[in-house]
């Protein structure tokens, strides 16, 4: 085994997590097997793969950023209900 009942316990407890000894041992299980099978992975040859972040290669997708007139300010007040002029009207919230 990869990791301890007294491990995943430990950790538990680390989590404020309060497990019965049933749950204690079904996670040992759980996560032994995520480790056996990480460690199966570790096996591979990867020399001479590039590291990747996508599994597909993929491109910046956005607009460029262009500098454009923006919505007036009298404009953008008339889409709301209360305004003074400069900004919208909202109630207090303390």
């Amino acid at each position: 085994m990869k990791i301890t009942p007294e491990e995943v316990a430990h950790v538990a407890n680390l989590a404020r997590l309060h497990l019965s000894q049933a749950e204690v041992e079904e996670m040992t299980r759980q996560l032994d097997d995520i480790l056996n099978y990480v460690a199966k992975l570790n096996e591979l040859d990867t020399d001479g793969v590039e590291p990747t972040t996508h599994a597909i290669s993929i491109v910046n997708a956005f607009r460029v950023d262009e500098v454009r007139p923006s919505l007036a300010r009298e404009r953008s007040l008339a889409n709301g209900p209360r305004q003074n002029g400069e900004s919208f009207v909202v109630p207090r919230v303390i």
